[in-house]
């Protein structure tokens, strides 16, 4: 796994994960697949609190609940569905009760055969230096999640 960092509040997290490049654009792009590993250590993401309408202009939705049962919206709309190879979101800002984007975020997965490399780019807009951090941080954790998931 890499990190690199850029100024502008956009960094770039690359894994190589232990499945088929189909395998990862499904655990992004599928409900039961997505609440498997969507979230925090310790969170969970039910299938009933997801919603996606995988098109471009369509939205999605996840509400992270915590292990206390606080509850953490989370969403934004698709900007491009190219599968398998990539997928493009908008993030919203929980905080910001206006609805503004806060990120753009780019998946792209690159076939290793039975593994993929993907390559994960947030850039950030309405939002500012520690909240860019706090979302890096989390998903790392995310990400930890999803190489179980696809284990």
């Amino acid at each position: 796994m890499t990190m690199t960092n850029t100024p502008d509040l956009e960094y770039t997290i690359t894994r190589v994960l232990d499945a088929p490049r189909e395998a990862v654009f499904e655990a992004w792009t599928e409900p039961e697949r997505f609440s498997e590993w969507f979230g925090p250590h310790g969170f969970t993401t039910p299938v009933s609190l997801i919603t996606m309408d995988l098109r471009p202009g369509g939205e999605w939705s996840a509400c992270l609940v915590s292990p206390d049962g606080a509850k953490a919206p989370l969403g934004g709309v698709y900007r491009e569905i190219a599968a398998p190879e990539r997928l493009v979101f908008t993030t919203g800002d929980p905080d910001n009760q206006e609805g503004a984007v806060a990120s753009v975020a780019t998946v792209t997965l690159t076939d290793l055969g039975d593994r993929t490399e993907m390559s994960f780019k947030q850039e950030g807009y309405n939002t500012d230096e520690a909240h860019a951090e706090a979302a890096k941080a989390g998903w790392l954790q995310f990400f930890d999640r999803l190489a179980e998931h696809l284990a």
